[in-house]
């Protein structure tokens, strides 16, 4: 036990791997472009299997390209699951999902070399497409395995040049024929983990190196139609005007006046698009077609908001004789993180003496699904100046050799306590 507490990971070695994958993609513009099954990150994926199997572990591509590396366990138990994915949005940065696979690699390599035997396999993950992708089907890899999506939603798919996901999948060693075998069940699974930057201010503003979430962020879309009536410009009195344009102009201060007014800071709306139409500088606007969308970690502060969204859109239908049309696109609840788990993230951090802030995660991410086969978890890792999803993403090495260290004892708390 002694010797367990002691342990901690090569911060040289993972800063070593961090700009090695960082070269993989890397632009002209000092970002990277990996996304999903491009030559650049299958680039990375051979990087990443090389890694794998030097660190004696025995690798496997799954049907949805899922990249596995495992390391036996003592006795027949079902395994303890980590990693994240290393695909990037478009010019992104480095450390967004790579940096969870990087430290799941280093935790196996301190282990082996430590000679330290686990009760549980230890299973590190590298899911496909978790970023928005241009075949349309993000968190990929997390929903296949959790059983979300099947062969019936990879028919015809393709990207703008043509490219069908069927043969983009194989390309990666995946298999659009067995895409089914790739579904893992719960009884298989005894926990998953997975480290993440927080990609915001709050842990940088809290000068707090450890977040432990509690919820991923349920995410509501709609959307919303506005229908007034068109007639000129010049000759329309304003009294005498159903402008659909200025209608849509105050829903969109009532969404945000609602989160500005909740209890909540970790509740948000945003109206991302919009189109009007005639869309002439003469005529007044006759039809707007518009997205909302409504972020919380709970589904009681999506719906807060979405109550006082509702009632100021009856007054403005009323006022401005206009009509209002929503339609339901997406209602995604939160995903709550498993209490055992994140029992054993706190119980790590108070060991080594690192504080922490239990938060919400206001973006999706791979472990949303994983929690609906086994229970799961999250570790934050502090953002410089909160950005993401651009080439000045960054978490600073004192942050990531902590948060590193939180991970592999979380890891070693839940073998000792997990199916006992």
């Amino acid at each position: 036990m002694l010797q367990k507490r002691k342990l901690s990971i090569n911060i040289a070695r993972l800063k070593t791997d961090i700009e090695a994958l960082g070269e993989f993609g890397k632009n002209d513009k000092g970002g990277l472009d990996r996304t999903t099954f491009t030559s650049s990150e299958l680039a990375a994926r051979e990087w990443l299997k090389s890694r794998l199997e030097h660190s004696n572990l025995v690798v496997k591509v799954d049907e949805a390209a899922n990249i596995w590396g495992k390391r036996k366990g003592a006795r027949n138990l079902p395994s303890i699951v980590f990693g994240s994915h290393i695909d990037t949005v478009p010019n992104g940065g480095k450390y967004d999902g790579a940096l969870g696979v990087l430290m799941a690699l280093e935790v196996l390599r301190v282990l082996e070399e430590n000679g330290i035997v686990t009760r549980h396999p230890l299973e590190l993950v590298s899911f496909s497409a978790e970023e928005p992708n241009p075949f349309g089907l993000s968190t990929f890899g997390s929903r296949a395995v959790s059983g979300k999506l099947t062969k019936v939603n990879l028919i015809d798919v393709a990207d703008t040049a043509g490219t069908k996901l069927t043969d983009a999948l194989r390309s990666a060693g995946g298999s659009f024929e067995q895409f089914a075998n790739c579904i893992r069940k719960p009884i298989e699974l005894s926990a998953y983990l997975e480290v993440h930057i927080e990609q915001g201010k709050r842990l940088v503003n809290s000068s707090i190196p450890i977040g432990i979430v509690m919820a991923i962020t349920g995410i509501y879309r709609e959307q919303i139609t506005v229908i007034g009536e068109a007639n000129h410009a010049g000759t329309t009195l304003m009294e005498d005007r159903k402008d659909a344009l200025a209608a849509a102009s105050e829903l969109i201060l009532s969404l945000e006046r609602a989160c500005l007014r909740h209890p909540s800071k970790e509740v948000v709306g945003t109206i991302g698009k919009i189109t009007a139409s005639p869309n002439a500088p003469n005529i007044i606007p006759d039809k707007v077609t518009m997205s909302l969308e409504v972020r919380g970690k709970t589904s009681l502060e999506i719906q807060e908001v979405l109550a006082a969204f509702t009632l100021d859109c009856l007054d403005c239908k009323e006022k401005r004789a206009v009509q209002i049309e929503r339609k339901v696109l997406l209602d995604q609840a939160p995903a709550e993180m498993d209490e055992v788990v994140m029992e054993a993230i706190k119980s790590s951090a108070e060991l080594l003496n690192f504080p922490y802030l239990i938060l919400g995660s206001m973006a999706g991410h791979d472990a949303a699904h994983m929690a609906a086969i086994t229970r799961s978890g999250m570790i934050f890792v502090p953002s410089v100046g909160g950005k993401s999803h651009c080439p000045e993403e960054e978490s600073g090495l004192e942050d990531i050799e902590k948060a590193a260290n939180v991970l592999l004892h979380s890891i070693l708390s839940l073998d000792e306590k997990l199916d006992v």
